[in-house]
């Protein structure tokens, strides 16, 4: 699916220098077609890198995707320039009257505190709950996740006894759900967090499903029943040096950290990483976006409820 976004932004050198078709918007108006909406709203620090490496896997299809890229107006980001969040990012006030075919929360470092304690909670209350009448389907990763899971069915996080960061195994529990159409009954996939959620508090609520597990990183796959709301634990988003530069800097920090699981050679970090979860990742966005956005929303985009 060609993304759309201007030209600009520095994701489109990177993409366009991997192959991933990037469209930029004077091209875009010559297309006689209503491209996708996609509303991100980037929780990340590094912006400019959650940015590509979200961008990456939605791009190339032969539909059109646009985007807003949405920050929270209670948070001053200190890691992304000033510059480039003017020149490329609403807040919700923004944007609260539009309505969307997708919308991706993304994770952030805050999975310690206490929701309520998390200074812009507020602000992503309000979007969670205008997602519910405003969005054809909301992707939730990592903390946002569990922020979704707590917000709309009040299941808690529960602190884990040591960071879990690594690849790990995991597997399909609902084989027919289009979400996973195409995965192998095991397949890999990045974490990196302090917290996570119960599979007995998940099976007590009955709009809930869950898609895929695993023994060693728990619940990643998460979907209600109306196909409005995914949640994903884990990151497939994320890059091959992801982790290792995750790791260095808590290293640096004098943390005690372990070293990330199933990602290093020999579990050595002096070896170069290796990548398993691409494919994954590929697929997890592409079906999502076709089966629980493409096929699923309205053409008169102003009919989402």
């Amino acid at each position: 699916m060609p993304i759309k976004i201007p030209g600009s932004l520095p994701a489109n050198k990177i993409l366009n220098s991997e192959n991933i078709f990037v469209m930029t918007e004077k091209r875009a108006i010559t297309q006689d077609i209503r491209p996708l909406k996609i509303a991100l709203v980037n929780l990340m620090p590094t912006k400019i890198t959650t940015e590509t490496q979200l961008l990456r896997l939605l791009g190339n299809s032969p539909l059109q995707v646009e985007f807003d890229f949405i920050n929270t107006a209670t948070h001053n980001s200190k890691n992304t320039p000033s510059a480039h969040l003017s020149s490329f990012y609403k807040d919700f006030e923004m944007i609260k009257d539009q309505k969307y075919d997708g919308m991706i929360i993304t994770g952030a470092p805050v999975e310690k505190m206490e929701f309520e304690d998390v200074d812009y909670w507020d602000e992503l209350k309000k979007i969670m709950e205008w997602s519910n009448t405003n969005v054809t389907s909301t992707l939730h990763i990592c903390w946002a996740a569990q922020a979704g899971l707590y917000y709309h069915f009040g299941i808690p996080k529960i602190p884990l006894d040591k960071k879990l960061s690594g690849v790990f195994e995991h597997r399909v529990v609902r084989k027919k759900a289009m979400l996973v159409r195409g995965f192998d009954d095991v397949f890999y996939a990045p974490h990196s967090r302090y917290t996570t959620v119960s599979k007995e508090d998940i099976k007590k609520v009955s709009d809930l499903q869950i898609t895929a597990e695993s023994d060693d990183a728990g619940i990643y796959i998460v979907t209600s029943k109306d196909k409005k709301k995914i949640f994903v634990t884990g990151h497939s988003e994320y890059d091959r040096l992801t982790l290792h530069e995750e790791y260095m800097r808590d290293i640096e920090k004098g943390l005690n950290i372990d070293v990330p699981k199933n990602y290093y050679p020999n579990d050595n970090p002096k070896n170069a990483p290796v990548m398993r979860w691409r494919a994954h990742a590929n697929l997890l966005f592409t079906n999502w976006l076709n089966y629980y956005v493409y096929q699923t929303t309205p053409y008169d985009i102003t009919k989402i409820k």
